[in-house]
């Protein structure tokens, strides 16, 4: 394949190389469920440098990859035991470079997860901090604290985990760690000056690396207050931006403290050239999302707002002109995205019924699709009619494996197969995420629809291989084909970073870019709209009848 033009290509005028990630489009893959070479059951990196050529062809410009390193899998890889390698079951350090030379041979940039808020139980430090003992420099790295009661019984506080369960194991001589995930991740301390110079060294790692560019998982989580006597939160540990005060106060999460982190984190991207940049998992709100992403910090910040905001005409244009504020307020660019690796997939959560909960979803999660009751077909039409507004969105774009091939959630994986820790720990009140996990069919026929030789380390469907890659390869009106057409339109189209409102008709989001010369039409109602007459259609997310917009569906004009 040949190779294409740099991402969002400079006869857009819009961006050189040290701001490619300003309008980018950016595929996530979840490494252990996307290809697997060797034929184990686990997705791997040689399976994903096989599959880049279907990267390249889609049309985005950079591959982020969820964490690859040695683990023992506490969390999905989560739980990170070697910040500088790739765990022996999916690959090697030599396997890692091959895959970077042939992204950059397609095109396409290398972005990695960056775990920094806790470690794995298995991280040399931590058994280190285990053997070292109470009051030693090794525990100073992570947070270990005295119990309350006459012998240290009680844990520091009561703070829960946000997986359940507490946030502090007592190891055996008798002090407790913190962990608010799981106990296999122990929190780190990121007031020891060691801590953070470990950071930048992966970071530069990974950097000479070719890598061009980080996610940061649990971004807003580093800085913690925790002088004595530590305060009792209860529920409150909820790191939803809800549950967040608005002035940095929260001992746990979004304090002011975590920017001086990340202005280190800057000085090491601003050594290379071009910079490296990166994008902070930030569950804040978003008054308080702009310093994460401004340009003396990471750069970007995930916009959970979007995801989250129902399908509503009057909703989304709100949400879509707090995003573009914020961004505006630091100088970086929106992020716009609809699932990701620990969310139900977007056509399954749109095939519920208007007004559905989280807590509905929960539940239907549960009941094996019984509650409340899918209507899977018109999920599938407001998927694709929100892909289509979101990729013309000014900013970048963030899609997660398989949405190009309109995978649903799998909702009845049996209780035997679920490994995420948040179905133990919760006691099997909630099931957890595994159901966007499972690895991807890439052909109708073959082992495993293609994604391996050797099973699959979560089971596919019966029927996955109807999604399967090559099923949607050229035909006309696939969830695949449009994506494909979308991102090729997407690149020809992107000037600027600008949006105008066209009008408020009610039940329509119509916004204009380049000077008006683009119009997006998104219907996110039940009654068809007319469309303008003058107007050219370039692109629709389902059928158009004559001089109407039908329902759930999205159209650019010219």
């Amino acid at each position: 394949m040949p190779q294409r033009p740099h991402p969002v290509g400079t006869s857009a005028g819009t961006c050189v190389d040290a701001d490619w990630w300003r309008q980018a489009v950016v595929y996530q893959v979840y490494p252990r469920s996307f290809a697997d070479a060797d034929g184990d059951g686990i997705g791997d990196i040689r399976g994903v440098t096989s599959r880049l050529p279907h990267l390249a062809d889609l049309g985005v410009d950079a591959v982020w990859l969820s964490p690859f390193y040695p683990s023992e899998l506490a969390d999905g890889g989560y739980d990170v035991a070697d910040y500088r390698d790739v765990d022996p079951r999916l690959g090697t350090l030599d396997d890692f470079d091959a895959m970077v030379a042939e992204a950059e041979r397609l095109g396409l940039k290398v972005m990695v997860d960056i775990v920094p808020n806790h470690s794995s139980d298995q991280h040399v430090w931590f058994q280190e901090a285990l053997a070292s003992g109470p009051g030693s420099a090794a525990r100073e790295r992570y947070v270990f604290r005295d119990g309350r009661g006459e012998h240290g019984e009680l844990p520091p506080t009561d703070w829960p985990s946000s997986f359940g369960g507490p946030a502090w194991t007592r190891v055996a001589d008798g002090q407790w760690y913190l962990h608010l995930y799981a106990p296999e991740q122990p929190d780190f301390n990121w007031d020891n000056p060691e801590v953070r110079e470990d950071f930048h060294t992966t970071l530069r790692f990974w950097s000479d690396r070719g890598v061009a560019g980080f996610r940061v998982d649990v971004a807003h989580g580093l800085a913690k207050d925790l002088r004595e006597p530590l305060r009792d939160l209860g529920d409150a540990l909820s790191y939803q931006p809800g549950a967040l005060p608005d002035d940095g106060s929260h001992p746990l999460w979004d304090r002011d403290a975590v920017h001086d982190i990340y202005r280190g984190w800057r000085r090491v991207f601003d050594a290379y050239e071009p910079p490296r940049f990166a994008v902070a998992e930030a569950w804040v709100r978003s008054s308080r999302r702009a310093p994460y992403a401004s340009a003396d910090e990471l750069g970007q910040a995930f916009n959970f707002d979007f995801l989250d905001t129902p399908l509503d005409a009057d909703a989304m244009r709100a949400t879509i002109d707090r995003a573009l504020a914020d961004a505006r307020v630091c100088g970086a660019t929106s992020t716009w995205v609809l699932s990701n690796h620990d969310v139900v997939r977007h056509p399954s959560r749109y095939a519920l019924p208007a007004g559905a909960s989280k807590a509905d979803v929960a539940a239907w999660l549960m009941t094996d699709g019984q509650h409340p009751s899918p209507d899977w077909e018109l999920g599938l039409r407001k998927a694709r009619a929100a892909t289509l507004l979101m990729l013309a969105l000014p900013g970048s774009a963030y899609l997660y494996q398989g949405e190009e091939l309109g995978l649903p959630e799998v909702c009845d994986l049996r209780a035997d197969d679920l490994q995420d820790p948040i179905w133990v720990r919760s006691g099997g009140r909630v099931k957890g995420r595994d159901g966007c996990r499972v690895p991807l069919p890439w052909t109708r026929e073959g082992a495993n629809c293609g994604f391996g030789s050797g099973g699959s380390w979560l089971p596919q469907p019966a029927d996955w291989g109807a999604y399967a890659a090559d099923t949607q390869t050229g035909e006309k009106g696939s969830v695949l084909e449009l994506y494909r057409a979308a991102l090729r339109l997407r690149r020809e189209l992107v000037a600027d970073e600008t949006l105008e409102w066209a009008d408020a008709t009610p039940g329509l989001v119509h916004f204009t870019r380049n000077g008006g010369t683009w119009h997006t039409l998104a219907n996110l109602s039940d009654t068809p709209r007319p469309l303008p007459e003058d107007g050219t259609v370039l692109l629709a997310s389902g059928p158009l009848a004559e001089g109407e917009l039908p329902a759930w569906t999205t159209v650019w004009l010219r």
